[in-house]
């Protein structure tokens, strides 16, 4: 899954994406949404949640041992 595609998942379910950069390694993205939750999109297409909002937007995006 690429960046794009997670942000229409999670701003399909009415979360806000707040703010889109690359990552301080230059090997990804991260993305904030209002919930709290940030959610990391590497270029090789690894995910991950964290934040107020993690268990969210892990349960939107099917994360294993995030939900």
């Amino acid at each position: 899954m690429d960046a794009d595609e997670a942000i229409a998942l999670i701003s399909a379910s009415g979360i806000e994406l707040t703010d889109r950069r690359r990552n301080a390694r230059n090997d990804g993205w991260s993305l904030s949404f209002a919930n709290g939750s940030i959610v990391d999109v590497k270029d090789s297409g690894v995910l991950s949640a964290s934040g107020n909002g993690a268990a969210e937007v892990a349960r939107l995006l099917d994360l294993p041992g995030q939900s």
